[in-house]
């Protein structure tokens, strides 16, 4: 099973600027096998992307989805339409968008289900916040949101990120043996919901990963890749992160 490795960019690079990006980053990961590479632009890159990667070694992923196909819904997109770009992913309950736009877990699995449909990939994101990690309701947080999220939803092209809220831009990262904590069980959450093919869901760390933690990160047994913000918006950056060495 091929580690995943994605840029999550968020609101960051114009179309120029995705451009100039990939020209640096394409050479410097051409080569590398083993790991899924994903590059998430804004929505406003995505077809430039694509036409870049393409032939390449790296997919392309969307920053988010709407559950419709089509209708009177200003300013979403649909699965279908992010198809047509080239797309193979769509990340779903980041928690910044469940934050700043209230997405709750219904929202998360109507996305979820409405991108199965399409046949669009998902990276389905789940963590808790420092106030639950404190008061010891971490656990409780994570199968909450793993349960209501796969609600009827199937197996197929699902990846998982588990990505901290405490840990997202601010700097901290959980450790190896707290990142491994909580994988271990989302791997246990998967397995109750679909037996022996839980073993073949990837489940990312996102949270803070650099060129100087990643190694330690992917030496984890149920770490399968990683989902990277700030650290993904340098090329140079993003490749050492995607050429990581793995700990022994």
């Amino acid at each position: 099973m091929n580690y995943f490795i994605a840029a999550n960019w968020k609101l960051n690079k114009t179309i120029a600027e995705t451009r100039e990006f990939l020209h640096k980053f394409i050479p410097e990961v051409q080569q590398v096998t083993g790991v899924d590479i994903v590059i998430a632009p804004p929505f406003t890159s995505l077809t430039a992307a694509g036409e870049e990667i393409k032939d390449t070694n790296i997919q392309l992923a969307a920053q988010d989805i709407f559950w419709e196909e089509k209708g009177a819904y200003t300013g979403e997109v649909s699965p279908l339409m992010l198809l047509e770009t080239g797309c193979r992913y769509a990340i779903i309950g980041h928690s910044e968008r469940r934050q700043y736009f209230s997405e709750d877990d219904v929202v998360v699995n109507r996305k979820i289900r409405a991108a199965e449909k399409a046949g669009l990939g998902v990276i389905f994101c789940v963590g808790e916040s420092l106030e639950d990690r404190e008061s010891g309701k971490t656990f409780d947080v994570i199968r909450r949101e793993v349960e209501m999220g796969l609600a009827e939803v199937d197996s197929v092209n699902l990846v998982l990120a588990y990505e901290p809220i405490w840990a997202i831009g601010t700097g901290k990262t959980a450790t190896a043996g707290q990142a491994q904590e909580v994988h271990a069980y989302i791997r246990k959450i998967l397995a109750n919901l679909y037996g022996n093919k839980a073993e073949n869901i990837r489940i990312l760390y996102g949270g803070s990963v650099t060129p100087e933690n990643v190694d330690s990160l992917m030496a984890c047994h149920d770490v399968n890749g990683a989902l990277v913000g700030g650290a993904s918006l340098k090329p140079e950056s993003f490749a050492k992160i995607v050429c990581f060495k793995k700990e022994n």
